[in-house]
């Protein structure tokens, strides 16, 4: 999800609320060391929040598994999905041109909410109506109560998304770490209260809604820039001209990693979709801890750089070897322990999933990868690109999906999800930054340690698993040798880091 620069835009709105602000390359000989101590600040916060909160959701997520059964679970995937689905075009891209556009944010910000909001207000209207026929189709008619309450959560967005954007435009991730943090007290107590009184599915939903509410509040009182619904028609052709190809990129994107729950759900049942969604859900915990982190910054980051190749092959190599570095252990533990965590911190029932768990880790890597290429591909103009690589993607997956499930169930279907995108999709993503003039060689090569590391925690836990049986002995045990045979791999890396200089040997 390449487009041009918009042309300037009429100054109407920036009138109407005050003389503008500079712009943020207003001064060229102090933007880059100005843009470096701000990505390096934002990278820290944005670490905190996503570890600090991803951490509290994975708590609460224990606790939901053992008053759940794997059923009520699969209900529930049947409405994240659907939720998941219309957030990626609830807002028609415009998120994405609020980050990328180099002009006052208050030019364009009043009718960049107007757009998401009223976007946001339609697809909720058409998901109400379709909800019955999706939650027949996945085999739960059951769902649709669930599904619509969820997806109110697509209109708050649709409120929330200018002035939580706005935030990562001026890397302000200390005030999104507030933000979130009370959003998060609030799902966290609302959910579990309702899931022990035996609320079921329906303590997710409702749970969500009230934090997106709390976050969405937080956003508009705590934004530097005051948000309000606008119109300029100026403003709004070149809102939509450039958002809508990132919207479809960002559907095709979000397709692909939520067709697997579709699949699954239509050919099996909703047991086994509950199985299936509580281990992508623990293979994702690398992407959403390391790499959500970054990529509130990155994408900006990315753009600022844009001019300089040099700069942003540096850049990448960078950003590449440091997520690597910190995922590898975590996705090689998943794969390698998958059944005695399962066992240990879920419970017996989640054990089945570990069939699957082992190769949605692989998955899970990969994705940290393609997200950088996804922002690094924005940050380049390279959307109509990114559109035909999420089609090439979904086109392939699709069918691997269908017969994996139908041949292995949800180890099937792990298995057609990792192997497109290790063997067709990261290649295709890799030629197409080239192409752009990008070198990926210093990236490649920033994955050396990380890898030679992630060969040594699979080795060790193979003897590990040898010697000691029980399930807990394993995690500890295995964590710790883990740690023993990763750090020194790694620690070289450390030159990588924010505020640092020097290659990693």
């Amino acid at each position: 999800m390449s487009a041009d620069e918009p042309p300037p835009a009429a100054r109407a709105v920036a009138t109407e609320l005050g003389p503008a602000a500079p712009p943020l390359n207003s001064e060229p000989a102090m933007e880059e060391p100005s843009v470096g101590r701000k990505v390096g600040r934002g990278l820290v916060w944005s670490l905190l929040n996503t570890v600090v909160l991803r951490l509290g959701i994975f708590m609460a997520g224990i606790v939901m598994a053992r008053l759940l059964t794997t059923a009520d679970y699969g209900v529930f995937a049947i409405a994240v999905t659907a939720l998941t689905v219309l957030q990626a075009f609830n807002e028609l891209g415009v998120s994405l041109a609020v980050v990328r556009w180099e002009r006052d944010v208050r030019e364009f910000a009043p009718t960049a909410m107007t757009i998401a909001v009223l976007n946001s207000l339609l697809i909720y209207g058409l998901l109400v109506v379709l909800a019955p026929w999706y939650c027949g189709l996945m085999g739960n008619p059951e769902a649709v109560p669930v599904v619509t309450v969820l997806c109110l959560a697509v209109v708050i967005d649709g409120i929330a998304i200018v002035p939580a954007t706005i935030l990562n435009r001026e890397f302000l991730q200390r005030t999104r770490f507030f933000c979130d943090a009370a959003s998060f007290v609030v799902v966290t107590t609302l959910t579990i209260t309702l899931g022990a009184s035996g609320a079921g599915p329906m303590s997710f939903s409702i749970g969500q809604v009230a934090g997106a509410l709390v976050s969405m509040t937080c956003y508009l009182v705590l934004c530097p820039v005051r948000v309000r619904p606008g119109w300029n028609p100026v403003v709004a052709k070149d809102l939509i001209a450039f958002g809508l190809p990132l919207a479809a990129a960002s559907l095709l994107t979000l397709s692909v990693t939520q067709v697997d729950k579709l699949v699954v759900g239509g050919i099996m049942d909703a047991a086994a979709l509950g199985l299936y969604l509580m281990v992508f859900n623990q293979s994702s915990l690398p992407l959403q801890i390391f790499s959500e982190a970054a990529r509130r910054v990155s994408l900006a980051g990315f753009s600022r750089m844009a001019d300089d190749k040099k700069q942003l092959e540096q850049a990448l190599a960078r950003g590449v070897g440091l997520m690597m570095a910190a995922a590898m252990p975590v996705c090689a533990l998943l794969a390698c322990y998958a059944a005695p965590m399962l066992n240990v911190i879920y419970g017996a029932k989640w054990v089945p999933g570990s069939v699957a768990l082992q190769f949605l880790a692989i998955l899970g890597l990969a994705r940290i990868l393609l997200f950088i290429g996804y922002d690094l591909m924005v940050a380049l103009d390279g959307n109509r690109v990114l559109i035909g690589l999420q089609g090439l993607w979904l086109g392939t997956v699709i069918p691997a999906l269908v017969i994996g499930t139908l041949v292995d169930g949800i180890r099937g279907a792990a298995i057609a999800q990792a192997a497109v995108a290790v063997l067709i999709v990261l290649p295709a993503f890799a030629m197409m930054v080239a192409r752009r003039g990008i070198r990926i060689t210093p990236s490649v090569l920033a994955c050396t340690r990380p890898l030679i590391g992630g060969v040594l925690v699979v080795g060790s836990a193979v003897l590990v698993r040898e010697v000691f049986a029980g399930s807990l002995a394993q995690l500890l045990i295995g964590g710790l040798v883990a740690a023993v045979v990763y750090f020194p791999v790694v620690y070289p890396m450390r030159n990588l880091l924010p505020g640092r200089s020097g290659v990693a040997a």
